[in-house]
């Protein structure tokens, strides 16, 4: 069926004919769209002009370094990291999540900023958690860890507790 000749009932329907690679689920009563890492921000920005999706929720990511009971979603290679972006149309009351594949080798997606300025924040705290780089980020800079912090917090191999925390009431670091 050619995209002209297809009828869009939802969102959903209108990203898996656009955009090559997408894969739509059902999770929890809300459309999850799997998209390629590369059109991320192309999919946003259809969303927003296109589908009437007004305000960007969330941008976070997840570390699946240790996940042995991960779901398989067919035509989906699955990698070590995860950047989920939450998507709200108050005009249509409908929510998007909109989940790409990053691979170990490669962190990095691309910025959303364009589309929504608001994600300016909560991709930098994906990059200093995760290590995760948003190309074209206008200020891609640490937000919660010191200038100074080596590694990244929210990793599974990032080394717990090397820093000694002194909690109140204590004698000393424990």
């Amino acid at each position: 069926m050619t995209e002209s000749a297809f009828a869009y009932t939802t969102p959903t329907d209108a990203l898996v004919v656009k955009f090559a690679g997408s894969v739509a689920i059902e999770s929890h009563g809300q459309s999850v769209v799997h998209v390629e890492k590369s059109s991320l921000a192309d999919v946003v920005e259809y969303l927003r002009v296109s589908e009437e999706f007004t305000m960007c929720l969330d941008v976070t990511a997840v570390d699946h370094l240790q996940d042995v009971e991960r779901s398989q979603i067919p035509g989906i290679k699955r990698e070590r990291f995860e950047v989920v972006v939450n998507l709200i149309s108050h005009p249509r009351n409908i929510r998007i999540r909109l989940i790409t594949q990053v691979p170990e080798s490669d962190p990095s997606v691309p910025t959303l900023t364009s589309s929504f300025s608001g994600t300016s924040f909560p991709e930098r705290e994906v990059y200093d958690m995760f290590g995760i780089t948003f190309e074209g980020h206008p200020d891609l800079t640490r937000i919660l860890m010191p200038d100074e912090w080596v590694g990244h917090p929210l990793r599974k191999d990032d080394a717990p507790a090397r820093v000694p925390v002194t909690f109140k009431g204590d004698p000393g670091p424990r």
